[in-house]
């Protein structure tokens, strides 16, 4: 959520006697953090609006620079805002660059961890659901986030938020060994170190990680030395915490060594929504996120979280749910099964039948049109309200 005007925030510090007091028409009011990839400001406008204004640490003098730059970042506004902070703004052209992007108030997932232990249960599965449904969104953009992480992640009120997505492919960051770095490194996949493609894969991998820490208050891999930790994420199999068999037999699959053998974004969240990793069409993916937004930000729950509304097939895609969930699956259902070709069919053919039956009895066409017209009428009319209420015939096979 956007941050409201006069509310404090936790973990706010003061302004540093060199910082910036404003960035173009915002104010700054505090740091919310620093990296090898600039300072975090609390930003807000003349209305009262507060943003996150990160303040760049990076020459963009270079006009090819500038312009790569900007090219990620306008891919990163495309994103759809499921469980993600929106990138707002960006300006590159005064003496010191910065991105603006939304504000979500809460604790970072490593802050919490670290000061109230790991998360289990019901909030570590709505966490998993959230930050896989804010990559699957990230990725649909042809954006990939390149530093998911436990830092990265924020845990808002109405769910846990992916922040910072695209801004390291933005800046094309170059590590070096510094204390920043070996955070990061725990989280990076093999792929990284050997100087490969970055792609969602990289993502995927992150998000496994980022479980891991999640629950175990530990990264997978280490924490210990950047060569050691390298040397297991090349190497090793992941040390995991407990976790339930199917959450840790997900994130076993994305920390595979061979980013092949990655599930992609949106299989892992699927799964997590317990259907499945068949394929699905535009609007059931895009339903499959409204799903896994949905179940980041509901209440926790007394008993064990549903693992989804929809059911699907054996073989067949992901159904369209039912419920709030799903608002306006009952209009695209009917909008669906009014140009379905099989229903149109069946009732041509017995409107037809009709019309001969009516021509047999009177031998006058008229009638026998007559007949037909409403023998057609009536049984797509019928046709199309049972399918619609009993639900689409592909979610029944």
């Amino acid at each position: 959520m956007t941050g409201v005007a006069g509310a404090p925030v936790p973990g706010l510090a003061p302004l540093w006697t060199h910082d910036p007091v404003a960035a173009g028409p915002y104010r700054l009011l505090g740091r919310l953090g620093a990296g090898g990839q600039g300072v975090v400001y609390l930003g807000e406008d003349d209305e009262g609006q507060r943003v996150a204004v990160k303040m760049i640490g990076l020459d963009l003098s270079d006009v090819r620079a500038r312009a790569q730059f900007m090219k990620e970042i306008a891919a990163a506004r495309r994103v759809a805002p499921f469980c993600t902070a929106q990138v707002l703004f960006a300006d590159v052209d005064g003496d010191q660059p910065y991105v603006v992007s939304e504000f979500i108030e809460g604790p970072t997932l490593y802050r919490h961890v670290r000061q109230q232990g790991p998360i289990a249960g019901n909030a570590l599965h709505r966490l998993a659901v959230g930050t896989a449904t804010a990559l699957a969104a990230i990725h649909r953009s042809d954006v990939v986030h390149c530093d998911l992480k436990p830092d990265n992640v924020v845990l808002g009120r109405d769910g846990p938020r992916v922040i910072d997505f695209g801004i390291a492919r933005a800046l094309g960051v170059t590590e070096t060994m510094t204390s920043r770095v070996i955070g990061t490194t725990a989280y990076m996949a093999p792929e990284r170190f050997r100087n490969d493609s970055i792609g969602p894969p990289c993502d995927v991998f992150a998000w496994g990680a980022t479980i891991a820490f999640a629950a175990g208050g530990r990264p997978p891999f280490g924490t210990d030395s950047l060569f050691a930790v390298m040397h297991r994420v090349l190497n090793d199999p992941p040390d995991l915490p407990p976790l339930p068999d199917d959450l840790a037999e997900l994130v076993r699959h994305c920390l595979a060594k061979d980013p092949a053998e990655r599930p992609e974004a949106e299989q892992v969240l699927m799964r997590l929504l317990g259907q499945g990793a068949g394929a699905v069409g535009t609007l059931r993916r895009d339903t499959v996120l409204q799903v896994g937004n949905e179940t980041a930000g509901a209440p926790t729950p007394s008993g064990p979280l549903p693992r989804g509304r929809a059911t699907v097939s054996p073989s067949g895609p992901l159904a369209t749910p039912s419920g709030p969930l799903a608002a306006g699956g009952w209009g695209r259902r009917l909008r669906r099964e009014s140009t379905d070709a099989w229903g149109i069919s069946t009732a041509i053919f017995l409107g037809s039948t009709g019309a001969a039956v009516g021509y047999v009895a009177s031998r006058a066409v008229a009638t026998a049109a007559l007949v037909g017209a409403a023998a057609f009428a009536v049984v797509y009319v019928v046709r199309l309200l049972l399918a619609t209420t009993l639900g689409d015939r592909s979610e029944r096979r």
